[in-house]
């Protein structure tokens, strides 16, 4: 007869692991260099970001955090740059309810230091000032994701 674990036993405990960080897709485009860095105009950028989520194997999730970014001066582009950076999580014993916030909140504030990081060091190496991204509300962009379903949801029926 097999004897059943108390739920404070630490094989019930919730785990959360950081197994690796790594970038999946990296790109810096310089189309109009080196014309580009005689301009001394104020610049407009276009900004966008995604997350993703694939489950990997038993309680291994992959979080990823897209950033593009085009800064234009007018028309011309002065440079594009395009960062996919992954995690992959260990996640355990986590209740149902909490494991859909932590794979679209927890897990990307983990991740946006090292993007910020690899942006500001492509563009620098581009020749151009680094871009220090703000930082980032993934709690207010969760809600809002949600929010934006439950009401796709609600004009479908």
């Amino acid at each position: 007869m097999t004897e059943q674990q108390p739920a404070s036993s630490p094989a019930a405990q919730p785990m959360f692991n950081v197994e690796r960080l790594y970038i999946k897709d990296l790109s810096f485009e310089n189309p109009n260099a080196p014309e580009v860095y005689a301009r001394s105009s104020d610049p407009t950028v276009e900004f966008n970001l995604g997350t993703g989520v694939k489950p990997k194997g038993a309680d291994h999730y992959e979080v990823t955090l897209q950033v593009n970014a085009r800064v234009k001066d007018g028309e011309d582009v002065l440079f594009l740059v395009d960062v996919t950076y992954a995690g992959l999580f260990l996640i355990k014993n986590l209740p149902p309810e909490h494991l859909e916030p932590t794979l679209g909140i927890e897990c990307p504030h983990i991740i946006f230091p090292y993007v910020r990081r690899v942006i500001s060091d492509m563009v620098t190496e581009g020749g151009f000032k680094p871009m220090v991204l703000d930082p980032i509300n993934f709690a207010a962009l969760y809600h809002q994701s949600k929010a934006r379903e439950a009401q796709a949801a609600n004009s479908r029926n």
